[in-house]
């Protein structure tokens, strides 16, 4: 059975693994706990800013995070944060 995480269990995942609090994360974007809390709940989305901070930080690619693997799903909202996370990865890019 395949399990498909959200992209609030794939954040919390990473910063769990790496013995983060939220406060810290909340610290280290920066933002308010109680949003980032949302975040990872699935409450809220992350801001472009916020998901580009939260990559990081938690040293994560965020076509993981965005499951861009599965286009056949993706909205016009999802095509315009995929432009935008595709043109992060190419201004960042070593």
């Amino acid at each position: 059975m395949i399990v498909v995480l959200s992209l609030g269990e794939k954040i919390r995942n990473a910063r769990e693994d790496i013995d983060l609090l939220q406060s810290d994360m909340a610290r280290l974007i920066p933002m308010n706990q109680s949003n980032y809390s949302k975040i990872e709940r699935g409450v809220q989305e992350p801001s472009i800013a916020q998901l580009r901070r939260i990559c990081q930080i938690l040293k994560l690619d965020p076509r993981y995070l965005l499951d861009l693997d599965n286009f056949e799903m993706l909205t016009a909202n999802d095509l315009k944060l995929l432009s935008d996370v595709k043109d992060f990865i190419k201004n960042h890019q070593n």
